[in-house]
């Protein structure tokens, strides 16, 4: 162990200083690398990079001619992208012409006259142009109308406020089912007011139910007819003036049974159901109210069930077959 020792440090006494490798290591760089401020180990390149402190002598013409020709090695990469790029829009085939496709328009038709262009066309007047939009769209706000009628004189009025002479007169006639006194309780006290069930018909197959409601029974009268006639239904009928078959419907508690009778039976109902049935216009059939006897319900549920029949004709066009062929 002491000779080891010994010689070791005979070895350390004769070994002469060695001299400075970072300053020669470092002159020997170019400057390029010793300027730039990279770690060690570039992940791109996998150069040994070491980093030179700045000197008080460098100046920025380095990093200066470094931009430029970055710039210009850019430019160049950019140029030959777009070179290539046209090259690829140069090889993509063109569609042909159709001059050269021999494709062939369709010859028009014998008797083809082909129309001006619209700016060729003679000038319209205002009072053609106001005339043609008043036969697609009836007459215009404007006080003086081509068709006979003056927009200022016509008053719209709630047919609710008019007399009876002067609601419309059409052809369906009314019949009132029953006005029934409802009372609301409210923190001051019962507000009275009255309901009215109004059947609404033309005896052509046609019908409809209203119900209104208002302070007096004219108004609440007036009320339910205005909703009956909005809410009509068409009934089908056969030339006996009879349904076509037998129907059965339900409304709320209410149960409607409906069935087809020869001429001259007339209609066997009662209620609400033979109101519906006359005003509709059918003269022979058989009605049943099976269940609940409230006016309003059976009503409803009588329209409910002639809506449910179907005409022999609808379903032989459906089916494809003539009529003949629907018994067999």
């Amino acid at each position: 162990m002491a000779t080891t020792a010994t010689a070791m440090a005979m070895a350390m006494a004769t070994t002469s200083p060695a001299a400075p490798v970072v300053p020669a290591l470092f002159s020997s760089l170019p400057q390029r690398i010793r300027i730039c401020p990279k770690p060690l180990l570039s992940t791109t390149c996998r150069r040994l990079v070491l980093p030179v402190p700045k000197s008080s002598s460098w100046d920025g013409s380095a990093s200066e001619q470094e931009d430029v020709e970055g710039e210009a090695e850019d430019s160049a990469e950019a140029d030959s992208g777009d070179e290539v790029e046209g090259d690829e829009d140069d090889e993509k085939p063109q569609p042909e012409a159709v001059s050269s496709s021999g494709f062939q328009f369709a010859a028009p038709p014998e008797g083809y006259i082909e129309p001006a262009p619209f700016d060729e066309l003679p000038p319209e007047s205002p009072e053609a142009v106001a005339a043609a939009y008043e036969a697609l769209y009836g007459p215009a706000f404007s006080g003086e109308s081509l068709m006979g009628n003056n927009v200022f004189e016509v008053k719209v009025v709630d047919p609710v406020d008019m007399d009876r002479d002067q609601r419309p007169n059409d052809d369906f006639s009314e019949r009132v089912v029953q006005v029934s006194r409802v009372t609301k309780v409210v923190k001051g006290g019962r507000q009275l007011s009255y309901r009215a069930l109004v059947i609404v018909g033309d005896m052509k197959g046609h019908v409809g139910v209203g119900v209104g409601k208002a302070k007096e029974v004219s108004e609440a009268i007036t009320k339910a007819a205005m909703n009956g006639r909005r809410n009509l239904v068409t009934v089908p009928l056969t030339k006996y003036c009879t349904f076509p078959h037998r129907a059965e419907a339900n409304y709320g508690a209410a149960t409607v049974l409906l069935r087809p009778a020869c001429p001259g039976s007339g209609v066997t109902a009662g209620g609400a159901v033979r109101v519906v049935l006359e005003m509709a216009g059918v003269e022979n059939a058989l009605g049943k109210q099976l269940r609940s006897k409230n006016l309003l319900n059976n009503a409803r549920a009588t329209v409910k069930a002639t809506q449910m029949m179907r005409q022999f004709s609808d379903v032989a066009a459906e089916r494809g077959l003539p009529m003949e062929e629907l018994w067999k």
